[in-house]
């Protein structure tokens, strides 16, 4: 059995990353064997899609995309804003960095705007989507739901649904 785990700073941890991954990679002595990575997320600054979400990393995308690539990590855009209209679809910084993510089909979309997710799947059609946690989904039923959508390929649970084991079981 593995765990898979998600980490943050995509941008924020990169030069961390570029030390840490060869590490990972070449001293597997250092790590538990059952330990892998699923995927790095975060989003740069000032995107407009990633809901307020405060940054200051300025890492050229194209060498962050790259380097997860390297490892075979997953890069997943955190595009939590909730409060997407059409006119911010056009986003130049957004789609220059979804357009760079879909060049492997590994990466993907963490998400909370429907609106934003009808647009990226008809735009970039080979990411996949992450329901985010931010859609605070805390009625049992509603996270069934969320997890019966055909559009996502994982959905992350509010943490107050942790303790109803028997129900995520």
């Amino acid at each position: 059995m593995n765990v898979y785990y998600h980490l943050p700073g995509l941008f924020e941890f990169y030069e961390f990353y570029k030390k840490f991954l060869p590490l990972f990679k070449n001293k597997t002595e250092y790590f538990y064997d059952w330990c892998k990575i699923g995927s790095v997320y975060g989003s740069p600054s000032d995107c407009i899609w990633s809901g307020g979400r405060i940054s200051y990393a300025d890492c050229d995308p194209k060498k962050v995309f790259a380097l997860m690539k390297e490892y075979n990590i997953s890069s997943r855009l955190t595009f939590s804003n909730s409060l997407i209209e059409e006119k911010h679809l056009s986003d130049i910084k957004c789609n220059e960095l979804c357009r760079l993510l879909s060049l492997d089909t590994n990466n993907g979309i963490i998400i909370h705007s429907d609106l934003l997710m009808k647009y990226l799947k008809s735009k970039y059609p080979n990411l996949y989507f992450v329901s985010s946690t931010t859609k605070v989904l805390t009625d049992f039923n509603d996270f069934e739901k969320e997890v019966e959508n055909p559009d996502f390929t994982y959905v992350v649970p509010d943490f107050r649904l942790n303790k109803q084991l028997e129900k995520l079981n």
